[in-house]
């Protein structure tokens, strides 16, 4: 589908003097920044998955024990929308790059306070309560994270080098599949009872070091000239409404465009991610750093993919990209549920490195594709609030497969495939 608009904007049209040096400063800064932060994210997800049934939730069924720790993996993705709607109003009002060193400091210090949180044998019911607690402050900050560093990137970027600089961020997905995956896969090959004793903090609490170098480096750039731009013409024309309202009055059906386009990312990573993990290790019986190993060859597939659909969509638009990605992820989706379920535990692997790797082409330009759809005055809050609206409903796709695995039997996304042998 077309969006109504492809052309950027009068304010982002116009030039500025942004040196090359200052260019790089805010891409390395976009990538480290969401690379921290999906490493933090996804980090949840792949614990949540292996082991916070047992820590969290023992008394249960392992299987509703399971369901329960991938619901409070998706506590985090209702808290999308809110942070989306909080952290774009502040960045549409006191700048970009406040905001990115807000969401930054929020989400680090969450997932660092996992790591020191104390299980279910030790304080009983409020140890749950308290992760699902961390888990939403992790999902508020998300909320506003992702779209102020693709703000930042393009912002910045000169117009025939918007789409790749504003794939810079979306390159922290793979990465932080990458390092989390890698960083579980060490810890895993503790003893059982050390891993769960001690073992599964470890990944959490290096979110702390990796805060301060995070810090470091958004203290060093430069507010968005663009923003610079609308605060001057704002003053001048004095408009308060706030950013959201303006938003849905003026936007509503780039909203419900972009929230079309984001869902089909955020499930299909999740399915293919969250999901497979606990399916790969608890259904199929692999060894989890086979699993892991997979999902870092699929990150790295994915950063491939993103890397070619930025440069693409510089040379024939965003749009174009993002469709035909997507039409082609969609068009192997039954071969690769074929191949998880098959019963061999090198086509499962495969499976799951080519589904995370087929996302990277349309994802790489979406942030572009999004940031052209809204003007400058309330572009923050159109992005953040669309795109986490998407991620909400994109974050319940694991417990819902998982559901229906359990209802309709042990087979990979249930309804696509027949129940694989037992590997146990």
């Amino acid at each position: 589908m077309t969006p109504a608009r492809t052309e950027w904007t009068e304010v982002d049209s116009r030039a500025y003097t942004v040196d090359a040096r200052e260019l790089r400063r805010v891409a390395v800064s976009a990538l480290l920044g969401t690379s921290m932060e999906w490493y933090d994210y996804f980090l949840y997800g792949l614990l949540a998955a292996l082991v916070f049934n047992t820590l969290f939730f023992p008394e249960l069924d392992p299987v509703a024990g399971t369901v329960l720790a991938l619901l409070t993996f998706a506590i985090g993705f209702i808290a999308r929308p809110l942070g989306g709607v909080l952290f774009g109003h502040l960045g549409d009002r006191i700048g970009r790059k406040r905001t990115l060193i807000i969401t930054i400091v929020v989400i680090g210090g969450a997932t660092g306070c996992i790591g020191l949180l104390p299980t279910y044998d030790t304080i009983g019911v409020a140890a749950p309560i308290l992760l699902a607690a961390l888990r939403f402050v992790q999902g508020l900050s998300l909320g506003g994270e992702w779209s102020g560093a693709v703000l930042m990137a393009v912002e910045h970027a000169p117009p025939e080098k918007k789409s790749i600089y504003g794939a810079m961020p979306q390159f922290g997905s793979p990465i932080g599949t990458v390092t989390s995956s890698g960083v579980v896969a060490l810890v895993t090959l503790l003893p059982t009872e050390q891993f769960e004793a001690w073992g599964w903090r470890i990944p959490f609490l290096l979110a702390f070091p990796m805060l301060a170098v995070a810090i470091y480096l958004r203290l060093r750039v430069e507010e968005s000239p663009v923003f610079r731009e609308v605060l001057r013409e704002e003053v001048s024309q004095e408009k308060h409404r706030p950013p959201v309202v303006e938003l849905f009055q003026q936007a509503w059906r780039r909203v419900l465009l972009v929230v079309a386009t984001a869902l089909f990312a955020s499930g299909g990573f999740f399915l293919m991610t969250t999901y497979a993990v606990n399916y790969g290790t608890e259904v199929l019986g692999m060894a989890a750093w086979v699993v892991l190993v997979a999902t870092m060859a699929g990150a790295a597939l994915e950063a491939g993919g993103i890397l070619v659909g930025g440069r693409l969509a510089d040379r024939y638009t965003p749009w174009k990209v993002v469709c035909g990605g997507g039409l082609i992820a969609v068009l192997c989706a039954a071969p690769l549920a074929l191949m998880l379920g098959s019963g061999q535990v090198w086509l499962a692997a495969i499976a799951i490195a080519i589904g995370i790797g087929l996302l990277g082409l349309p994802y790489g330009p979406i942030g572009p594709l999004f940031s052209q759809l809204f003007e400058g005055r309330y572009r923050y809050s159109g992005v953040a609030v669309s795109y986490n609206l998407a991620g909400m409903v994109g974050g319940f796709v694991p417990s819902l497969a998982l559901s229906l695995q359990a209802g309709l039997g042990e087979t990979p996304w249930s309804s696509a495939c027949s129940s694989p042998p037992s590997w146990r």
